[in-house]
């Protein structure tokens, strides 16, 4: 594919001046808009994407200061290259033109190969930010994907582990196994092991049971494991790994197919909406979909089967 022809927008009221730049500009494949004031510039920037701006200083009505600082007040403009043309040699009035947020000045008049020379440099270093922008906030997404990455290892998703020592304080424990605990021991004391867990293979609460699957490790500091299983469980998270997700992606993917939103998931999962725009964008490629819809319906057949 080609590439996309910059599109430079020409300010200036003086027609032998526009006739100059517009076939200097055109001659070399750029787009080329026209304004004869200060005030139709505004309305084109409006309409149109412009990658930089050639403005005329002395103009009737919004003179180039004006029109420069009225451009710079607009957050989607911050970024286009301003380039103050001006046949005043005057410093102060240069100085004056690089303080309202010009990047660059051209003595008039214009010398075409000046003009091209400093138009190309300003579209390149313009391409230049904007791809280090972008490459920063790739970088970004996955560094946020990573940590939240590692802290889910230590969080499983789909084991609910608990770890005490010898003395029944709790060494290690999943989120996973923390929410069982709150949900069928909400009055236990955080940090210890529930005297009811000391020897049981079974515990029953008011709202269901646990089974609790025991190993231990025979060292210096005696440690037990309980693997806890909840009965009946609905289907939750856990059950869409098999489709070639990571935890996490099914932890995202599920909250999908009860269909909240990425900000509602982002709450619901203590991280950051970037980190969860990130994991679907994901989840949707590993799964071969192009969005969250044909995602959900993949996930609630899944889900769909372990409930029946």
């Amino acid at each position: 594919m080609k590439p996309t022809p910059s599109t430079v927008l020409v300010v200036d009221d003086t027609p032998a001046n526009l006739g100059v730049v517009l076939e200097l500009l055109g001659s070399t494949g750029m787009r080329v808009l026209v304004a004869e004031s200060g005030t139709r510039a505004l309305e084109l920037l409006v309409k149109q994407p412009v990658d930089l701006v050639l403005l005329d200083v002395m103009m009737p009505g919004l003179d180039g200061f004006a029109t420069c600082a009225e451009i710079r007040k607009h957050t989607a403009w911050a970024d286009i290259p301003i380039i103050f043309m001006t046949a005043v040699d005057d410093p102060a009035q240069k100085v004056r033109a690089l303080e309202t947020g010009a990047v660059d000045y051209i003595n008039k008049p214009v010398h075409p190969p000046e003009v091209l020379a400093r138009v190309r440099t300003h579209l390149d270093l313009r391409a230049a930010r904007r791809d280090l922008k972008q490459q920063n906030e790739r970088l970004e997404a996955e560094i946020a994907v990573r940590l939240d990455a590692e802290e889910q290892l230590a969080q499983s998703l789909d084991r609910a582990l608990l770890v005490a020592d010898d003395s029944g304080r709790l060494v290690f424990h999943t989120r996973r196994a923390a929410n069982l605990l709150h949900k069928h021991l909400p009055q236990h004391k955080p940090g210890r092991l529930p005297p009811e867990f000391a020897s049981a293979e079974r515990y029953v609460s008011k709202v269901g049971a646990l089974l609790l699957h025991r190993f231990t490790e025979k060292s210096d500091e005696k440690l037990t494991v309980l693997y806890l299983v909840e009965e009946h469980a609905p289907a939750g998270p856990a059950e869409l790994v098999q489709l070639g997700l990571t935890p996490r992606q099914s932890e995202v993917l599920y909250w999908i197919a009860q269909g909240k939103t990425n900000a509602e998931i982002a709450i619901i999962l203590g991280t950051s909406p970037r980190t969860i725009d990130k994991h679907v964008e994901q989840l949707l490629e590993r799964l071969g979909v192009e969005n969250r819809l044909a995602a959900a319906a993949k996930a609630n057949d899944i889900l769909r089967l372990v409930r029946d």
